[in-house]
């Protein structure tokens, strides 16, 4: 009979099988994240403005936005998608990262079915589309906004649930997912969570105001070329 390794994860009673303490210090880890995001963000930027040197400032943020939504959501995310039910025993620098991560929400190291099936949707569906639309802005393709808006929403309906799930089961059944210092819980799970919830939200109603102001631009030239074709009646 194997001896299940003790783990630091909230509940501390979670099972956690074939799980192994990661190898990697939590300053080293970081740091390696921040850098390849640094990264992602400096060659984004880049291509940018090598391809549209007149591109506005907030449309630059933007695409950096979605470039940064792209990698995470594609490799970090992908790689969770694609390893769920192995992730604890591996050492994968991935991995590593991940068994950090959760220490804020040990949901991700016990096969939950939800943490699974949105990772592989946010993962295979927003991360594509995020470059794409990083590309459809840099090109000042306004088909941009459509799927700004789906991604947008996308990301943002799963922080929801992602958030309501974790708070009905610790209001409902008393269950807490995250370690009791602050550090996790306000660092990482509210705090790096709150990207996703609040730019989501600016780009919606960014592109839901561009959307309405082309389509009553659109109406106002049908109802002036209706006008013109009346009076020339006359």
């Amino acid at each position: 009979m194997t001896v299940p390794v003790p783990h630091p994860y909230y509940p501390l009673d979670a099972e956690i099988p074939n799980y192994v303490p990661r190898e990697l210090s939590t300053p080293v880890i970081l740091a390696t994240f921040s850098a390849a995001s640094l990264f992602a963000l400096t060659t984004a930027k880049i291509i940018a403005t090598t391809v549209n040197p007149r591109i506005k400032t907030s449309e630059l943020l933007t695409v950096l936005w979605f470039a940064l939504c792209g990698c995470i959501h594609l490799v970090l995310e992908g790689y969770y998608a694609l390893n769920w039910s192995t992730l604890p025993g591996s050492q994968h620098l991935l991995a590593q990262l991940w068994k950090e991560y959760s220490l804020s929400d040990s949901r991700y190291l016990t096969s939950d079915a939800f943490m699974m099936i949105m990772e592989s949707m946010t993962a295979w569906a927003w991360g594509p589309l995020s470059f794409l639309i990083a590309a459809l802005i840099v090109t000042e393709n306004p088909f941009r906004h459509p799927l700004q808006i789906i991604v947008s929403t996308g990301q943002l309906y799963g922080n929801i649930l992602y958030y309501g799930i974790c708070a009905f089961d610790f209001l409902v059944h008393g269950v807490e997912y995250s370690r009791p210092e602050n550090y996790y819980f306000y660092g990482y799970f509210v705090f790096l969570n709150s990207f996703w919830i609040v730019i989501p939200i600016v780009l919606i109603a960014s592109s839901v105001k561009a959307c309405a102001g082309a389509f009553a631009d659109a109406k106002r030239m049908r109802t002036v070329g209706t006008n013109g074709s009346s009076k020339k009646r006359s």
